[in-house]
């Protein structure tokens, strides 16, 4: 999943900030317990979401995807004291490991956590975000994608990881799920309302700017 050798990664970990108790403990279950847990963030990229969402200080935060709840807690950082994070997960097999992980959090009382299929769920949001964490079904990505965008404030970020694909996407010859992967990165390309770039952190995080 990592762009880059271990010595590399542990130069990166070494000089940026440490996880919390909560954190090292959500990672440790994880890999112990859930399977792929390789989908989890992880404290590198962790860091770079609690970094974006502190620099925004959002009042609204929308991830898709929840998994066991390390990238929330990360976003939950950045809210305001008055924030609210929603999070959509479809999986009711961790739930109660994830309410048990936000349960020890600080954040726990602004975070919403909905399970179901996403592309109803987010229908029923009535809000206007500042940030949008997507991380789910990458065959979605576009789906999720059109559906939030008129929901994201002028300014707002929308963060799409996975884009690299374990660098797939380099290859001529692609399976189904990176041409799904190349084909959403050229739709985020060709998208003149945003400005976007994508960062090298483990396996690409497309960081998306909605226009003013």
């Amino acid at each position: 999943m990592s762009l880059i050798n271990d010595d590399l990664q542990d130069l990166l970990i070494a000089y940026c900030e440490p996880e919390s108790e909560l954190l090292q403990q959500i990672d440790r279950e994880t890999n112990l317990k859930v399977l792929m847990p390789r989908m989890i963030s992880g404290h590198y990229q962790g860091r770079v979401l609690s970094m974006l969402s502190k620099m925004l200080s959002p009042k609204r935060i929308l991830e898709i995807g929840t998994f066991t709840g390390y990238a929330t807690l990360c976003l939950a950082e950045g809210l305001t004291k008055d924030g609210l994070l929603y999070t959509l997960d479809i999986n009711v097999e961790l739930e109660d490991m994830v309410r048990g992980n936000f349960a020890k959090s600080v954040y726990n009382d602004q975070i919403h956590y909905i399970l179901g299929d996403a592309t109803k769920t987010i229908a029923g949001l009535n809000e206007v975000f500042d940030i949008v964490f997507i991380d789910a079904d990458k065959k979605n990505n576009g789906t999720y994608y059109d559906m939030i965008f008129d929901r994201v404030r002028p300014g707002g970020i929308i963060i799409v990881d996975n884009v690299l694909w374990s660098g797939k996407v380099l290859q001529e010859k692609q399976d189904k799920d990176t041409r799904n992967i190349t084909s959403f990165n050229d739709k985020i390309a060709g998208d003149e309302r945003v400005e976007k770039l994508i960062l090298p952190v483990r396996d690409g995080l497309f960081v998306i700017r909605k226009k003013i």
